[in-house]
């Protein structure tokens, strides 16, 4: 299997979790086929699936610099409680959060504030595969209504020096991770998405 099929697969499967259940054990998704890339008869088949798949992740067309910093600039988040994560780990990410929101214009809000527009809840979990451990991440942004309006996923590899599971994560990876997330936050909400 391609590594870029594979990237399909791990897309298909974290946008299929409904749950933290979901996220935190990945064999709960039920496995899905793909055809094989050499056989020609499903070359179309998974040409027209890529092709579907990139047109539906496409952003919309962007706004201009001042409505999409004004779109921004009204968003006030709270970050619930991680699932998942060390405390270590959860230390560094959040610390990157409110660093990175707050460069880009991002309010971020207590859990008692009744101005929050967007609570985003985390849920991770690390694979360790041989030497390499990779944490796979899932943010569903809810509205203050509690309906889930937006999901942020994405993974992040590291080589693993020593130890296992989150032993083996440094907190590089934890900050990447919410660097990854603020950049897709901002990015759906100067869409007018949020």
């Amino acid at each position: 299997m391609s590594k870029l099929a594979g990237a399909v697969l791990v897309a298909v499967g974290l946008s299929a979790c409904t749950s933290a259940q979901d996220v935190l054990e990945p064999s709960a998704i039920a496995p899905t086929s793909v055809a094989d890339a050499s056989d020609p008869s499903t070359a179309s088949v998974d040409q027209s699936a890529a092709t579907l798949s990139t047109a539906a992740t496409s952003p919309a067309p962007a706004a201009t610099a001042t409505q999409s910093a004004a779109l921004i600039g009204r968003a006030r988040v709270y970050f619930a409680p991680l699932v998942g994560a060390s405390v270590e780990a959860a230390t560094s990410l959040s610390e990157r959060l409110a660093t990175r929101a707050k460069d880009r214009g991002i309010r971020i809000t207590g859990s008692s504030d009744t101005t929050t527009t967007h609570l985003l809840k985390g849920y991770f979990t690390p694979l360790v595969e041989g030497r390499e451990t990779t944490v796979i991440y899932v943010w569903d942004v809810y509205d203050p209504t509690g309906n889930r309006i937006h999901r942020i996923s994405g993974q992040q590899k590291v080589t693993s020096a020593g130890g296992e599971g989150w032993a083996a994560v440094p907190d590089a990876a934890m900050q990447a991770i919410a660097d990854s997330t603020v950049e897709q936050l901002t990015g759906w909400l100067a869409g007018g998405q949020g």
